[in-house]
């Protein structure tokens, strides 16, 4: 059945209220028109595409062209979520102008409905310019995957309660600075709670417990596509790498065994076609 497309009017909307906001991460036409079809409000084409895309260690190597390749795929998929882009590393840190140079790219080029970033009260510069410029901002604090190496690995942020106000102040930041929602990664739940109360803002939480607006996940964790060890916050709905795997398999073992392709796997002629096509296959030359 079509629906309504998502629009940030409807997000604004359920900020504070049910029904939470549903966002998945995907990266390609197909993910994403699984998802839309299955009634996601947002779909994130995050730069976590490096690791479960692309093959790099981090999302660190992920360049502006990947991601508006991928960008492309998806919103030509998804004609009700609302799209967000990923600002991938080196695209907003060096200067705003630059910032605000490759939001409207992704904008323009990518397709998408607003972008993300990462950071706190050192991205509010950025923030306000792109959103000036009429670009919908979707900020990220607490963990920051981008910054991975700075922090010693991927740790849960806010721990302490110096590093718990640091990320509350990093939240009011942001959505001081024009940002229509945040992604809140890896924190404490009450932390995570206490950012939600105090932003005007929808939250969008991963690894933050309950109390946020909305969740997402990466598609390919939802489905049991991952190979690798899943944080603890991701719940896995269902075993699609396994099924791969033995379809992939399965068919491997028929071809090797003269299975397939079988009769109804293959074009037929006419026999009268065929008889004639036999009669001068022979004056054929090679």
């Amino acid at each position: 059945m079509q629906r309504d497309r998502v629009t940030i009017r409807e997000i604004t909307k359920r900020t504070g209220s049910a029904p939470r906001l549903a966002m998945i991460t995907a990266y390609d036409f197909y993910s994403a028109r699984f998802a839309d079809r299955a009634g996601t409000d947002l779909i994130l084409v995050g730069d976590s595409l490096g690791s479960f895309m692309l093959g790099y260690p981090g999302t660190v190597p992920v360049t502006m062209a990947e991601m508006i390749h991928h960008c492309r795929a998806v919103t030509r998929a998804a004609p009700a979520a609302f799209v967000v882009g990923d600002l991938p590393f080196g695209s907003y840190q060096t200067c705003t102008r630059d910032a605000v140079a490759n939001a409207v790219r992704l904008v323009k080029e990518g397709g998408c409905e607003a972008v993300k970033l990462e950071g706190g009260t050192e991205r509010c510069e950025a923030i306000a310019a792109i959103a000036a410029a009429g670009i919908p901002v979707m900020g990220h604090v607490g963990l920051g995957p981008q910054s991975e190496a700075a922090y010693g690995g991927y740790r849960v942020q806010g721990r302490t309660a110096e590093a718990a106000r640091r990320v509350l102040r990093d939240g009011i930041a942001v959505a001081d600075a024009g940002c229509f929602a945040i992604v809140i990664e890896a924190v404490p739940r009450r932390v995570a709670e206490e950012v939600t109360r105090r932003v005007p803002v929808a939250t969008i939480g991963i690894g933050a417990g309950p109390g946020c607006d909305g969740q997402v996940l990466v598609y390919h964790e939802v489905i049991g596509m991952h190979t690798g060890r899943a944080p603890r916050y991701v719940k896995q709905y269902a075993a699609v790498g396994e099924q791969i795997t033995a379809a992939v398999a399965r068919y491997c073992d028929e071809v090797r065994a003269g299975q397939f392709p079988a009769r109804e796997h293959s074009y037929l002629m006419e026999q009268a076609e065929l008889e004639r096509f036999r009669e001068h296959a022979d004056g054929v030359e090679h």
